[in-house]
C-alpha cells in the first residue's frame, strides 16, 4: 500500500514566466515568502541567489514546535518551464516538489505538485492525512501568494 500524499496548488501571476521561474528558485526570496513563525533560513549549500540543476540547499526551520533541517537537490531543470527538488535528507521518508510554469497571455500559471511520505509507519500515515496534507497545502499557498506579490511589483 502506497503512503504517498500529493498536494497540488496553482496561482496565476501577472508577470512574465522568466521572472516567476527565477523568483521561485531564489533562495533569499524563498526564505522571505514562507511563514515568519518558522524562522526558515538556508544554512548550507546554495544559500544565496538562484539555485540551479544539481545544486542543493539545506533549510533550517521550526515546524510543529520542532527545529528541523531539510536538504533538497534540484534533480530536474528546464528553464523557464519546470524544476524539481527532491529531499536527500530530512524529517520526511520522502519528498519531491515539482514546480511548473506555463505562459498565459503575458501572465504565468505557477503550479506546485508536492509528493511526500511521512516516517513512522501507521502513525505517520495517520499524521499525513489528518495534519500534514493540509499544513503543506496552506504553506505552499501562502508562499505562492507572497511570491505573486513580489513578481507583480517588480
Amino acid at each position: 500500500m502506497s503512503h504517498l500524499i500529493t498536494v497540488k496548488t496553482e496561482i496565476l501571476i501577472n508577470a512574465p514566466i522568466d521572472r516567476c521561474f527565477d523568483l521561485a528558485r531564489d533562495i533569499e526570496i524563498h526564505t522571505q515568502t514562507v511563514w515568519k513563525h518558522t524562522k526558515e533560513k538556508a544554512i548550507e549549500g546554495t544559500i544565496k541567489g538562484m539555485i540551479n540543476e544539481g545544486e542543493y540547499v539545506t533549510f533550517q526551520a521550526t515546524h510543529f514546535l520542532v527545529r528541523q533541517k531539510l536538504t533538497s537537490r534540484i534533480t530536474e531543470y528546464k528553464r523557464p518551464y519546470y524544476f524539481i527538488d527532491e529531499m536527500v535528507k530530512g524529517a520526511f521518508k520522502s519528498l519531491k516538489h515539482e514546480h511548473t510554469f506555463e505562459e498565459h497571455n503575458e501572465r504565468t500559471m505557477m503550479k506546485d505538485t508536492l509528493v511526500f511520505e511521512a516516517p513512522f509507519g501507521l502513525l505517520g500515515w495517520v499524521t499525513e492525512r489528518i495534519i500534514l496534507k493540509n499544513y503543506m497545502k496552506k504553506f505552499l499557498e501562502h508562499r505562492n501568494r507572497q511570491l505573486k506579490i513580489i513578481a507583480e511589483n517588480q
